[in-house]
């Protein structure tokens, strides 16, 4: 009789074991099921980000060229207006004296 329950409790170990591999097993894939969906959503996001900045970065490089290209003609325009400029003492304003008193008292109300 008591060989009986041994064998009976050994036998319980044994699936007790069983179901506890096969729960850890479910477990496990259920695991990397959910980390194999978020990775692929990520590796998705990551793709379309990717196309995103391609788009910008030609836009930029278009925008850039145009600006160059701006450039130069104003760098044309500002040389043939620089060379044809001249400029003389009679264009350039002289200050006026200052004619008056100051104050000490007026100069503290500037501040």
């Amino acid at each position: 009789m008591l060989s009986a329950v041994e064998e009976c409790v050994g036998k319980l170990e044994e699936s007790m074991e069983d179901a506890k591999e096969d729960s850890m097993q479910e477990l496990l894939d259920s695991q990397r099921k959910k980390l194999t969906e978020k990775n692929n959503a990520v590796k998705a996001m990551l793709m379309a980000l990717k196309e995103e900045i391609m788009v910008m970065k030609m836009a930029l490089s278009i925008r850039i060229e145009e600006l160059e290209g701006e450039l130069a003609l104003c760098r044309i325009a500002m040389g043939k207006g620089v060379s044809s400029a001249t400029l003389s003492n009679e264009d350039v304003l002289k200050p006026k004296e200052f004619v008056g008193t100051r104050s000490a008292y007026d100069v503290d109300n500037f501040l």
